[in-house]
Order: structure tokens, then C-alpha cells, then sequence
């Protein structure tokens, strides 16, 4: 009679030979690829039509943004370091565009950048004005030649658009529409081709009915008077608008038909980086609205064509500045770049 042969070398080669059962996995739990088989190179060239490293021109403006506590300076101006974050949330650099530098100077910089911000403040004359004529004829005139160059422009920036593309100074209303929030009201709902295509159903409906959007300006202009004004009905598309604190209706976000120009009468930066004021939302939601309007205009950006020298843009990033802690003594900023 045969001695029984020994089974746990059997059991170990059938456990050798027979493939792996399936891993279970929890519900919830990811089951992510491992060894050679999960491996990719990534080596497929970029798309060349979209630029991964765009700089945005950001205009300054007259002052120190503290009431001249910081510098009180005649030729002093400033861009409030919000909007700096702003665009770098996105992905994008920023180069000052000082509006008091001389033209050539303005020019130089200009054709290093893919998109152009206007920020807010109150100055509407002066050499400040004149800049903002002449950067936004610049944009209008890259978009003519079949170069996308986006603008976007809030508070001042659009009552300034306003009234040049209006051809009318007086073309602005007063609003009570200072430290407040505010919702969004949408006279269309069509949102294709707007940075609205970014908000999902949720997110339209909670800034439609809840505060998340912060509103501080005097001026501004009723959709009634924008309508009536062949040439800002012909130039802008109305995507939202937004009551001040007794009722009176503005329009608080417009979309340029035939050009990249996107205009708010509100403040996304805020949201985000400006504590100054208790009443600006800091929410989830508020915080989403801020990252989808950045988010929109520099993929905008990035559709430009132009490819600027990088040691010409590393000479005059907003790098080569430091910012200045104004939480003390502004009333809106907690830190600015000061230009003088």
C-alpha cells in the first residue's frame, strides 16, 4: 500500500496556477490600478491652441486704497491684492499695468500680456480714465484682429465700459448699494456660451435666493437705461441683475456680444480673500461663485495667441513688488500693492 502523498505542496501549486479572485471593494472605496499595468507616461504633446501659462495685465488705481494712511503720495496708486489672488486662483500670473506710467511703458507691458482686469474704486476722470479708454480700445482691437484677449471688468471697470462704449459720462444711475449682499436674478435662462454654463442647477439656484454675491457702489445702471441705449444694447448682453436696499434694480453682470468682455457690477474677489466687512459672504457656495468667474475668464486667456519672451514677463510680474498689510487701516483691503 502506497504511503498518502503529502497535500500542502498540492494545494500551494493549485493556488500558484489559479488567478486572483476579484478584490472586493466597499461601497465607496476606490480600487485604484497598481504596478506596470496602471502605469501611463505622459508624454502626448499640449494642445498648442491653449497657452498653460497666461498673464493677466491688471490696470492700477489712483491712491493707496487706505485713504492715503499708507502713502498719500500724488502719483501713488494701488491694486488690492484680492484681485492679484484672483486671477493666480485660476492659474494665471499678473503684470501691473500702472496707469500713470508713461504710454510706452503701458504698451510694452500690454503686449506681454493675455487678458486685461479692471478692478473697482470711485475715480471716473482724469489721466485714470483716459488709461482705461486706451487699454480697452486696446482689447477691442486685439479681438478685431482674431486674437482672443479677454477683459474683465468689475464695479468701476463696468460703469467705466459703460460710459465709453456709451459715449456718454452721464450715463450711470445711483444705487444704495454699498456693503451690501445681494442675490443674482437671471432675466434669461439660456446660460450657453456665459460663465453662468459653469454653475450647476444648485449653484444657480442658491445665489439666486441667497446672498452670496457682495455689492458696494453708488453708481450703476438700470437694465431699463442700458436697453434704451442702442449702443450698450447693441455691445452687452444683460445675464443678471440684482436689487440695491430699497428695491431699486440694477444690472449687476453683463456678457459683450462679439467680444470676450465679462462685466460685474459685484466684487468676486471678495468672497474669498477680503475679511474688512462682516457682511461679505465667506460660505461654500459664495466661495464657488468666486472660483467659477475666475475660472471663466482665464480659460478665456488661455485661448490667446500671444506667447510673450518669459524673461520679459519675469521682469514685470507683480513678483518684483511685495504687498503691504492694509488690515488696519483700509476699509476693504487686507493687503494692497503700492505703485508710485
Amino acid at each position: 500500500m502506497d504511503s498518502p502523498r503529502p497535500l500542502l505542496p498540492v494545494l500551494l501549486l493549485a493556488a500558484l496556477l489559479t488567478p486572483p479572485p476579484a478584490i472586493w471593494a466597499a461601497p465607496g472605496i476606490i480600487r485604484l490600478p497598481n504596478g506596470k499595468a496602471g502605469a501611463r507616461a505622459c508624454a502626448a504633446p499640449p494642445d498648442p491652441a491653449v497657452y498653460d501659462r497666461p498673464v493677466i495685465g491688471i490696470v492700477s488705481h489712483p491712491g493707496d486704497g487706505a485713504g492715503g494712511r499708507i502713502s498719500n503720495g500724488t502719483a501713488t496708486s494701488y491694486i488690492g491684492a484680492s484681485y492679484v489672488k484672483f486671477v493666480e486662483a485660476a492659474g494665471a500670473r499678473v503684470i501691473p499695468l500702472v496707469y500713470n506710467e508713461p504710454e510706452e511703458r503701458l504698451l510694452e507691458k500690454l503686449s506681454l500680456v493675455n487678458g486685461v482686469l479692471f478692478t473697482g474704486g470711485s475715480e471716473k476722470q482724469g489721466v485714470y480714465f483716459e488709461t482705461i479708454k486706451k487699454v480697452f480700445q486696446y482689447v477691442l482691437e486685439r479681438n478685431d484682429a482674431g486674437e482672443p484677449f479677454p477683459l474683465f471688468a468689475q464695479c468701476l471697470g463696468f460703469e467705466l465700459v459703460s460710459m465709453i462704449v456709451s459715449k456718454d459720462n452721464n450715463i450711470l444711475e445711483t444705487f444704495d448699494a454699498q456693503n451690501q449682499a445681494s442675490t443674482l436674478q437671471f432675466p434669461s435662462y439660456s446660460f450657453e456660451g456665459t460663465v453662468f454654463q459653469r454653475f450647476d442647477a444648485d449653484l444657480i439656484n442658491k445665489v439666486s435666493t441667497s446672498c452670496l454675491v457682495m455689492q458696494n457702489h453708488r453708481y450703476g445702471i438700470s437694465p431699463k437705461r442700458l436697453r434704451e441705449n442702442d449702443a450698450l444694447s447693441s455691445f452687452f448682453r444683460i445675464l443678471t441683475t440684482s436689487p440695491d436696499e430699497n428695491g431699486k434694480v440694477y444690472v449687476s453682470t453683463v456678457q459683450a456680444n462679439k467680444y470676450p468682455i465679462t462685466c460685474t457690477q459685484w466684487h468676486p474677489e471678495k468672497a474669498i480673500f477680503e475679511w474688512r466687512k462682516p457682511m461679505i459672504p465667506h460660505s461654500e457656495h459664495a466661495v464657488q461663485v468666486t472660483q467659477h468667474f475666475a475660472n471663466h475668464f482665464i480659460s478665456q486667456a488661455r485661448k490667446s495667441p500671444n506667447r510673450p519672451p518669459a524673461d520679459k514677463v519675469l521682469d514685470n510680474l507683480i513678483y518684483t513688488y511685495s504687498p503691504t498689510f492694509s488690515g488696519k487701516t483700509s476699509k476693504s483691503f487686507e493687503e494692497v500693492y503700492i505703485f508710485s
